[in-house]
């Protein structure tokens, strides 16, 4: 039996309306989260407020006359960081950057990039090979997940010379000197 509920709890139950509750965008939010093994929520808030931005500023560009030089300029200069980043395909054109999402950011991310380069089978593995410290990018060993990769970078992607999994995967590949034992 359900004890009967005191004046305050009462008065409190009044501003909540539990039939016509209000969904934020939760459960996308959770699936993004989910597919892409991310940590922090917070990380997920700043990607989607960067796209947010980022769309922004690319209208604002598309308002300005198409002949006028400012407006040239700077499309080129938010199309070429852009597409360095690795959020765009190409740099030609201004209405990608309305298909920029937080998945964009995600994308880019260090667990996927290992991943897409199969230097592991899934981003879990991922996560926590980066997370012991087995992977660098470029000289820079890298423990955090959250690391966005560019593409310039992207090539650098490799594992730690004293890694253990580096020397797993040499031996597999009969590669592995006697030396590098030392």
């Amino acid at each position: 039996m359900v004890r009967k509920l005191k004046y305050h709890e009462q008065k409190l139950l009044k501003k909540v309306d539990f039939i016509s509750w209000e969904a934020d965008n939760n459960l996308h939010e959770v699936k993004i989260l989910r597919r892409y093994r991310i940590q922090k929520r917070e990380d997920y808030t700043k990607y989607n407020k960067l796209a947010r931005e980022i769309r922004e500023l690319a209208l604002k560009i598309k308002e300005i006359d198409a002949e006028h030089p400012f407006r040239i300029e700077q499309s080129a200069k938010l199309l070429e960081k852009l597409y360095i980043i690795g959020l765009i395909s190409t740099k030609w054109d201004l209405a990608l950057t309305q298909k920029i999402s937080a998945s964009s950011f995600c994308k880019r991310r260090l667990p996927i990039i290992m991943v897409r380069n199969k230097m592991c089978e899934n981003i879990k593995m991922a996560t926590k090979f980066i997370e012991q410290g087995h992977v660098r990018v470029g000289t820079e060993v890298v423990k955090d997940p959250a690391f966005l990769v560019t593409r310039s970078l992207e090539d650098f992607v490799t594992w730690v010379n004293t890694s253990a999994i580096k020397k797993h995967v040499l031996e597999y590949n009969d590669a592995r000197d006697d030396f590098d034992g030392l």
